[in-house]
C-alpha cells in the first residue's frame, strides 16, 4: 500500500482563531481507524473539524526514511457545529458515539496548545490519566459493565479482574478510551 502524502487535520484553515469555533463542540467516536476518512468526509461536506495528526520517521527494509501522518489521539475528531452538523457526521458511518463539550474555551486553549507543539515539531506521545492500580469500570463493548483495576501501562493498558479471596485473577487487554475511574488509587 502505497503511503499518502499528508492532508489536512483541520478545516476551515483558520478554524481555531475564527468565530466559528466560538461555536458547539462535538467529540466524534470514530470506528477503528476511520479518523482520516471521517476528515476527508467532513471537509467535503464543509463542516468544521479538527483531528491533530503527528509525523512519524521510520525507515523500511531497504533502508529509506518514510514519513506517515497519524491520529494524535487514535479514534478521536473535534467537530465545531450544531446539532445538524453532529448528525450529517454520524451519517458518514465513521461515527460511533458523539458527545457534546459543554466548556468551550477550555477545549480551544486545549487545542490551540496541541496545534502550537505540533507545528514546533516537538516529539509527542499521548498520556492517560488511569494508572496501574486504579480501580476503573468498563464503559463500552463487549465488557461493558466489567470493574477491575488497571493492571499495567507499558503501551497497552490491561484490566485485572480479580477473586478477591483467592489471590489470584485474569487480565485483559483494553483501550484507555473503554475505561472510566471509579475510585482511588489501590495500594
Amino acid at each position: 500500500m502505497p503511503i499518502l502524502p499528508q492532508e489536512p487535520d483541520h478545516y476551515p484553515a483558520d478554524l481555531l482563531e475564527t468565530e466559528i469555533a466560538l461555536g458547539t463542540w462535538w467529540l466524534l467516536y470514530t470506528k477503528s481507524r476511520q479518523e482520516k476518512q471521517l476528515m476527508r468526509q467532513l471537509r467535503r461536506l464543509e463542516l468544521p473539524h479538527y483531528g491533530p495528526q503527528i509525523a512519524h520517521r521510520r525507515r523500511s527494509p531497504a533502508g529509506r526514511v518514510r514519513t506517515t501522518y497519524a491520529p494524535l489521539f487514535n479514534n478521536y475528531v473535534f467537530l465545531c457545529g450544531d446539532n445538524d452538523s453532529r448528525y450529517q457526521a454520524v451519517c458518514t458511518g465513521c461515527v460511533q458515539k458523539a458527545s457534546e463539550i459543554t466548556d468551550t474555551p477550555m477545549l480551544l486553549n486545549d487545542l490551540r496548545q496541541i496545534r502550537d507543539l505540533i507545528e514546533m515539531g516537538v516529539p509527542l506521545s499521548v498520556e492517560s490519566r488511569l494508572e496501574p492500580g486504579q480501580m476503573v469500570r468498563v464503559r463500552n463493548g463487549a465488557f461493558a459493565g466489567f470493574e477491575g483495576t488497571v493492571l499495567r501501562r507499558d503501551q497497552e493498558t490491561r484490566l485485572l479482574v480479580s477473586v478477591r479471596f483467592m489471590d489470584q485473577g485474569v487480565s485483559v487487554k483494553l483501550d484507555d478510551c473503554q475505561l472510566e475511574p471509579i475510585g482511588t488509587l489501590a495500594k
